[in-house]
């Protein structure tokens, strides 16, 4: 068991190869934290650490993930306010030292190089069966299947002409997320060599469901969208090099604009920090940018 630094809503454990997260589960602790209840995060997911002040006599610790890294993070594509960020713990100032010591034992345990985004998630999503309800309908996912049942009182007639639907993971090139504390919030699921482009509006499109006031909250869609990425990354078959030996094909990754956003993003994290040089910056983020 490793050292413990016990933070508002949640508390680190150090251990030798990972942080353990717990989150409490009382009645200010933000909803997805008690979802989550506790995560894992391997030191080669994390890709910097920092220590900055926060609001009303406090001070963050921020472990950055790294892009790729964590299927959660992937899927919110920056969207995640501070105060539900995971990553985040937040301290009274008056443990600022105490804090200080902790980011830079835990600096010192970081790989020096993460040769990029890794070929698989290295930190577990939320295990299926997972379910919400949106407003046009109700999700659900087993492991295998996605599947949208529609309500009458909010599903477009497009989506009543389609009928219910559900989505083997295998025929599925990933998802997009938008949270539902935005205009337009939605969960659509983005198929793999679809003879017949998607509609432009996620009401219109029977491979998405809507969000609404109290309908798909934070908490329930964002690990349910989680899931579902580490579904299809794990169902991807890999590549045979000439050598014989398995490797992720290039056509494998993800190139859809959510992914390239939070991969920027947390670029853009290692640049404020001061981990990335303004060339760096640049030339990687005009890398991702030529992906699209």
């Amino acid at each position: 068991m490793g050292d413990v630094l016990a933070g508002f809503h949640a508390a680190w454990e150090f251990e030798s190869d990972s942080v353990l997260i717990r989150f409490e589960r009382g009645i200010r602790t933000p909803r997805l934290y008690q979802t989550l209840g506790e995560r894992r995060i391997p030191h080669e997911a994390i890709a910097a650490v920092t220590l900055s002040p926060g609001k009303r006599g406090t001070v963050v610790l921020h472990a950055v993930p790294r892009p790729g890294a964590d299927p959660l993070m992937e899927a919110a594509a920056g969207q995640l306010k501070d105060g539900c960020d995971p990553y985040r713990l937040v301290l009274p100032a008056e443990r600022e030292t105490l804090a200080e010591y902790y980011a830079d034992e835990l600096r010192a345990q970081l790989p020096s190089d993460d040769g990029g985004p890794p070929d698989r998630y290295l930190v577990p999503a939320p295990e299926a069966p997972l379910q919400f309800k949106a407003y046009d309908g109700k999700a659900s996912f087993d492991g295998k299947l996605v599947s949208f049942r529609w309500f009458w009182t909010g599903a477009s007639s497009a989506k009543w002409k389609a009928g219910d639907q559900s989505f083997a993971v295998t025929d599925l090139s990933g998802i997009e997320w938008r949270s539902p504390e935005v205009f337009e919030g939605h969960l659509r699921l983005l198929r793999r060599d679809s003879p017949v482009a998607q509609p432009a509006q996620a009401d219109q499109d029977p491979a998405a469901v809507v969000f609404g006031l109290g309908y798909g909250p934070v908490h329930e869609s964002l690990p349910f969208a989680a899931s579902i990425l580490a579904a299809i990354r794990a169902s991807r078959p890999p590549a045979l090099t000439c050598d014989g030996v398995g490797a992720t094909p290039a056509s494998a990754v993800r190139r859809d604009p959510a992914d390239i956003a939070e991969r920027i993003r947390h670029l853009g994290e290692l640049h404020q920090a001061g981990l990335l040089t303004d060339e760096e910056f640049t030339t990687k983020k005009t890398e991702l940018l030529a992906e699209l």
